[in-house]
């Protein structure tokens, strides 16, 4: 089969198309005919050398839907045939509140989803929904187990709330920003892009600010108006967390799931515990979180926004868009 391998340490010129063995499922096991796969920052991370763990050679690729092509003994033969998406969290384990050791995400150790064919525990697909398309049903797995886990599971956001969404266009945050408008709320958000916040509020965003405006953080509380901000879900850090705990309601909470601007140089500890706030770090998801996802997307028809697609041999492409932070949803990459 055809593959994008990554061969060499923080060598972005060593990813490259190669061919490879075919997969063969084992006990337990399903292989996968991948008919879309899309990126995450894990994967810029990982080639950049930012990742823990990287060995080469490996398949990048955590997102991935297509057909069952075959299985492995002690799985239903009825899964043959069945277009699927694959659930990126492996190994969860049984503590729903958290990963167990042996958690790990699909695209490193184990080869990923960026080749013609993958193979995955068959306790990891989900049938995918009729209505959306193989990039679409690509698009979902990694950024909406992500943000549905921040959303809901985590953050515990309610119908009628107001939740701010830092970074909007990002793939989890665009997702995020989808799945809290299908659930009812109101949603706030901050780019450092003009043109992104434009078309988040085309959108359904009730507003947004540039965080690269020194009052950005004003900006959003005029914005959130008498009604103040019950949840924000955060992936930067760095010293605009601080705003972050003035902007939240009394008794609200803030979920994070990345440091991308490293940890702040001031935290503001009083004013947590005065306000009461709940500060709850989220990454990834379990099991149940996933399949809750998926039954959301379905319930309110949602289509993710993509960006691209782009075809497998123009993979370079997409990775460099990635790199550059010029995406508005998530990079897709089609093998049909």
């Amino acid at each position: 089969m055809k593959a994008i391998v990554f061969q060499e340490k923080k060598n972005f010129d060593s990813l490259k198309i190669k061919e490879v063995p075919d997969p063969q499922p084992g006990p337990g096991e399903v292989v996968v005919e991948v008919k879309a796969s899309a990126l995450n920052h894990r994967d810029v991370w990982i080639i950049q050398g930012l990742y823990a763990g990287i060995k080469t050679p490996i398949i990048l690729g955590s997102d991935g839907a297509g057909v069952v092509k075959e299985v492995g003994d002690g799985v239903d033969s009825g899964w043959i045939g069945q277009e699927v998406i694959i659930n990126p969290s492996l190994d969860w384990g049984e503590n729903p509140r958290v990963q167990g050791k042996n958690y790990r995400i699909l695209g490193l150790p184990d080869n990923g989803t960026q080749a013609e064919l993958v193979k995955v525990p068959s306790v990891n697909i989900v049938p995918k929904p009729r209505y959306l398309s193989f990039p679409e049903a690509a698009a979902i797995p990694l950024a909406g187990l992500t943000g549905y886990r921040a959303l809901f599971t985590q953050g515990k956001l309610k119908c009628g709330e107001t939740v701010l969404l830092t970074g909007i266009g990002g793939g989890v945050a665009a997702l995020m920003f989808q799945m809290a408008l299908a659930a009812g709320a109101r949603v706030l958000v901050t780019s450092g892009s003009d043109e992104k916040l434009e078309r988040a509020v085309q959108s359904g965003a009730a507003g947004g600010a540039n965080y690269r405006n020194e009052e950005w953080a004003k900006e959003i509380q005029q914005l959130a108006g008498e009604r103040g901000i019950d949840l924000i879900v955060d992936s930067a850090g760095g010293d605009g967390f601080d705003h972050l705990i003035n902007l939240v309601n009394p008794g609200g909470r803030i979920c994070f799931f990345g440091a991308t601007r490293g940890n702040p140089s001031t935290l503001t500890l009083r004013r947590i515990f005065w306000k009461q706030l709940t500060i709850q770090g989220t990454t990834m998801g379990s099991p149940q979180d996933f399949y809750e996802m998926v039954r959301l997307f379905e319930q309110h028809q949602i289509h993710p926004i993509i960006d691209g697609p782009y075809t497998f041999e123009d993979y370079r492409t997409a990775y460099q868009r990635m790199m550059d932070g010029a995406q508005f949803g998530k990079i897709v990459i089609t093998l049909e």
